[in-house]
């Protein structure tokens, strides 16, 4: 089977042990351990908040603040692109495609979908309340109505009460 005959699952990253755990999932599910992508290509994204993005509240002055803010940008995007590169590996899992998108992570995940016209969008759930959600916005559920594909949106299992 070539690339352009297999199905594109598209997994969207930042820096949580949500989506690492979510990228893990999406590895063990839909690829074979034996390195064989099967009939799957996997595309991860990390999507990168502007530095004014970042800045946004913190007031005047707050310019001089931006290549430092940039920077740490930078930092945290090829940490998530070197852990992702390191659960690839671990799972024998080729990885097509590992993208750094800068923009809201609402849109760059949809817009990623359309671009590589992935069927299936994996995210993982920060598992946040209504309060936060309602002040953060949730990328999953924004995803889960507006991509053009399947969203499969994966919880971290709670850990056991001792």
């Amino acid at each position: 089977m070539t690339d352009a005959e297999k199905r594109v699952i598209l997994v969207g990253l930042d820096d949580s042990s949500h989506s690492y755990h979510a990228l893990e999932w999406a590895l063990d599910l839909f690829f074979t351990p034996s390195g064989s992508n099967s009939g799957f290509k996997l595309i991860i994204v990390h999507a990168r908040p502007t530095p004014t993005s970042v800045l946004g509240f913190a007031g005047p002055g707050s310019i001089e603040a931006v290549p430092m803010v940039e920077k740490d940008l930078k930092k945290t995007a090829n940490r998530v692109i070197s852990k992702a590169k390191e659960i690839c590996n671990s799972k024998s899992v080729e990885c097509s495609e590992m993208e750094i998108v800068e923009g809201d992570a609402r849109n760059v995940m949809v817009e990623t979908v359309d671009k590589y016209h992935a069927s299936v969008l994996v995210l993982g759930s920060h598992g946040y309340g209504a309060v936060k959600r309602l002040v953060l916005g949730s990328v999953s559920d924004y995803c889960a109505h507006h991509a053009h594909c399947s969203v499969m949106i994966v919880k971290q299992p709670k850990a056991p009460k001792t």
